[in-house]
């Protein structure tokens, strides 16, 4: 991994960040979710409209991973629903960049965003039947929470494993 940095996603950041969404989505999604519905996530909530929101609003933390200028990687988090609980509401890496460590040092980064805020655990929601990515935040520590079936309309559902991971190492039970 060449030397990088995890920086803020700046509002003029939307776009390129929207557009590194939509290639891994495409490279990742068809055949676990239905390519209408990948259109219809995307519209959701990876326009850079929707990204320039967020950001604005402050509620979440948006940081990415640059490279030659260009983001290869991002993460957006906010406070779970449980007290103690970071939410990882969104982490994606460019395919070309994927397993090249920028996941891990996203998911380090957000932990120790989370210790410094006094969170005791990270969550984030994984589609059950995308097992590269549930390998791989296996690898990170994550083990599953629950499995939960979410209706976000249109007639989609996101049926997916809710992982954590304890930001200081100790285990939950």
């Amino acid at each position: 991994m060449p030397e990088t940095s995890v920086l803020p996603v700046a509002i003029t950041d939307a776009a390129a960040i929207a557009a590194l969404a939509r290639d891994v989505w495409y490279a990742t999604y068809p055949g676990i979710i239905s390519l209408e519905q990948i259109e219809y996530m995307l519209d959701e909530r990876y326009t850079p409209e929707v990204i320039r929101r967020e950001i604005e609003a402050g509620v979440a933390g948006w940081d990415q991973v640059v490279e030659d200028g260009r983001p290869i990687a991002f993460v957006s988090y906010l406070p779970g629903e449980s007290p103690g609980d970071l939410k990882v509401d969104k982490l994606y890496v460019a395919e070309e960049a994927q397993r090249k460590g920028y996941g891990g040092l996203l998911l380090d980064h957000v932990a120790e965003v989370g210790r410094d805020r006094g969170f005791q655990w990270l969550i984030l929601a994984v589609n059950k039947r995308n097992e590269q990515a549930i390998r791989a935040y296996r690898k990170h520590g994550f083990w599953v929470r629950e499995a939960v079936t979410k209706d976000i309309g249109q007639g989609f559902v996101m049926d997916d494993f809710i992982m954590e991971r304890a930001i200081d190492g100790a285990a939950r039970f």
